[in-house]
């Protein structure tokens, strides 16, 4: 393997804690444990980047994995050698329970099926994790044969274990200095070759999906539901990756063992883990019925009670399921939900619920070439800086910063600020970091877009409180509203229902003697200077006299357009894009005008509206002869809103019914009238 930067650069901010990701795929069919067991005695011994010393860690973990792991089969083999040396050394789940009726602490190794070890309490009070579901741990394994021959003697007894699980309680404070020495992109990089993949192999796109898996080991009661194809490696996390994660497979999920068991009062998985997944999600099904419903209580509260008491929890709720189609094709036949359970599918209450919903289809499949031969964190390391992430919050990262649109409800802010808060505590593990403003927008941007895909869900199912979707932020008072969608919604080379950025509008040119109708989208930035530059090369005639009409309509009518703003004082730049024949852009100076005010304003256009008309020197809108050709040409293209100037009125007596029920047509009266019917409210 060749060293690159980025290993460089690790090995010395995390010296002690890195391990060679191809060596753990070496051993990862090899032994019947999980990944994070095998990459523990590899952080042990071949946590270095000398060769010589990785080839005699290996030789070790090989040697010590061979002779402590219990395959099927061996398991009285194992016993006969405890009871012949007096002891024997293996690794194993243990867990413990209070055996009441002898007053002590009896272990279960399950790899020797032994349910009834002798176990000190003092190992017990040292690791209680035993007593909550257990963990991994090298164990000796004593046999005294003085207490087999007596009556109910228990001859099998732990005389000693190590957690394969780190104990160190500053690993977060490391973490955090470690971080400060990597860029963002780079530290993002090294997130995903600690889980085992190659970021080089994976778009932008890609990595925030793989990013947002990793938000309910980091934050609190997060409820998460990914769906996609198969073979994306999306149980792999939370089953291979941490101890702290549990997998419950396809198939009934009792209440008695997710929340509570209310013969013994044992806690469920939600109290003894951070994250419980639900693979083949699809499959699962509660022995109660109204198991979804003490589900939806915890969901939203972190709370459940079975009898008397009200138990609080903190695990997080993660649901994976696969796609029997496409995306495109879910979304003509039905939504994204189901494949969900029937009892949960269509329940909008449920979906409100979840947080985030993770477009599976942004990963990808696991072939060969996409896992990493690089260094990456030890996993035990990883998780137990997760686990400690889960006790902070960077919610005030948010405050005075972003203020989100009207369209969030209640629940929507909070789905979006627990995504933030787990995104930013992934990137940065310090609390007290500064958060770049770039950063922060990304996590905004993505919190939004999987909210926003649970709410789109929820009005397709014909739920008319859910109706607005148009999830917007604004970064900084003085920022400007910036509308987020959720790709697969957006259509290509049509109008879509979302506003666009501040300076962009869709407008019909109405043709001319040689060229048919089409439709243009104008893009308009401005910085400081003055005047106007099309961008073009070369521009179009028509749209150079356009253009030239609605910028000197902005510098006459300065006042009654855009208020005490000085369009003097701002260079616009204009792009012009057309997405038919026609390439003139003929009489667009209306929506012309209002890109430039627009861009002025730092204010929206909005969604699925199409401009139509043109501004003399004078500011007289000039009258179109072709209106209904206009109204069919933007139906067909999208749009649900024409924009028209009030001349057209006699003419769209001729409309279709058809076509007139499909398009919402607004009237004009002159520049000012259209600038403000076109901007977001």
């Amino acid at each position: 393997m060749q060293l690159d930067a980025l290993d460089r650069k690790a090995a010395e901010a995390f010296d002690g804690y890195i391990v060679r990701k191809d060596l753990v795929r070496q051993f990862s069919r090899q032994f019947p444990v999980p990944t994070y067991v095998v990459e523990f005695m590899l952080g042990r011994y071949c946590a270095t980047i000398d060769e010589s010393e990785i080839q005699e860690g290996l030789a070790i973990v090989q040697r010590q994995l061979s002779e402590r792991t219990v395959r099927a089969g061996n398991e009285e083999l194992i016993k006969s050698v405890a009871r012949e040396k007096g002891q024997v050394r293996i690794i194993d789940i243990i867990t413990a329970r209070l055996d009441a009726r002898t007053d002590s602490y009896v272990a279960e190794l399950p790899s020797l099926k032994l349910r009834d070890v002798r176990i000190s309490a003092a190992l017990v009070t040292e690791h209680q994790r035993m007593l909550t579901g257990g963990f991994y741990a090298e164990v000796t394994l004593g046999y005294d044969a003085t207490i087999a021959q007596e009556k109910n003697g228990r001859p099998f007894g732990i005389d000693g274990l190590r957690a394969i699980q780190l104990s160190q309680r500053d690993v977060l404070d490391k973490m955090a200095a470690a971080r400060a020495k990597l860029t963002t992109a780079e530290w993002k990089d090294f997130l995903l070759r600690s889980i085992g993949l190659e970021p080089a192999q994976l778009p932008e796109r890609n990595k925030d999906a793989i990013l947002l898996r990793m938000i309910p080991f980091v934050e609190r009661n997060y409820n998460l539901v990914e769906i996609g194809p198969r073979g994306t490696g999306k149980s792999h996390l939370f089953q291979q990756v941490s101890p702290y994660a549990h997998l419950v497979s396809g198939g009934k999920a009792t209440v008695a063992r997710m929340f509570v068991n209310n013969a013994n009062g044992q806690r469920g998985l939600v109290c003894q883990y951070d994250v419980v997944c639900f693979d083949e999600v699809s499959g699962i099904s509660f022995d109660q019925k109204d198991g979804v419903n003490i589900m939806k209580g915890y969901m939203e509260s972190g709370e459940f009670s079975r009898g008397k008491e009200s138990i609080r929890a903190d695990g997080s709720i993660v649901m994976v399921g696969n796609f029997d189609v496409d995306v495109e094709h879910q979304q003509r036949i039905g939504h994204l939900f189901q494949p969900l359970p029937p009892e949960m599918r269509d329940d909008t209450a449920f979906m409100d619920r979840i947080h985030c919903y993770l477009p599976g289809w942004d990963v990808p499949k696991l072939k060969p070439d996409i896992f990493t031969d690089h260094f990456g964190l030890v996993s035990d390391f990883l998780s137990e800086c997760f686990t400690q992430l889960r006790n902070q919050s960077r919610l005030a990262t948010l405050q005075n910063r972003v203020f989100f649109g009207g369209a969030l409800s209640g629940r929507d802010i909070n789905s979006v600020n627990k995504t933030v808060s787990g995104l930013l505590k992934l990137l940065y593990p310090g609390q007290d970091a500064q958060v770049s403003e770039e950063d922060l927008e990304w996590a905004v941007r993505l919190a939004l877009e999987v909210r926003r895909r649970v709410k789109e869900q929820q009005k397709r199912i014909g739920a008319a409180e859910f109706r607005n979707t148009l999830f917007s932020y604004t970064l900084g008072a003085e920022g400007v509203e910036k509308f987020v969608s959720t790709p697969e919604l957006q259509s290509q080379g049509g109008i879509g229902d979302e506003p666009l950025e501040a300076g962009q509008i869709w407008t019909l040119s109405p043709g001319g003697q040689d060229e048919h109708p089409g439709l243009f989208r104008l893009e308009v930035t401005e910085g400081p200077g003055s005047g106007v530059r099309v961008l073009n090369k070369p521009v179009p005639q028509a749209f150079q006299e356009s253009i030239r009409c609605a910028e000197q309509n902005l510098y006459a009518r300065a006042k009654q357009l855009v208020g005490d703003r000085d369009p003097r004082a701002h260079e616009f730049s204009v792009q012009l894009r057309g997405f038919d024949a026609a390439k003139s852009g003929a009489k667009t100076g209306v929506a012309s005008l209002i890109a430039l005010c627009s861009a002025l304003l730092r204010k929206s256009v909005r969604g699925g509206l199409v401009v139509v008309g043109e501004v003399t020197l004078g500011g007289t809108i000039e009258p179109i002869h072709n209106a209904v050709s206009l109204a069919e040409l933007a139906v067909e293209k999208g749009a649900n809103s024409l924009l028209l100037p009030v001349s057209c009125r006699r003419q769209l007596f001729d409309l279709s019914d058809d076509m007139a029920t499909r398009l919402d047509v607004e009237f004009y009266q002159d520049a000012r009238d259209a600038l403000l019917k076109a901007l977001v409210d």
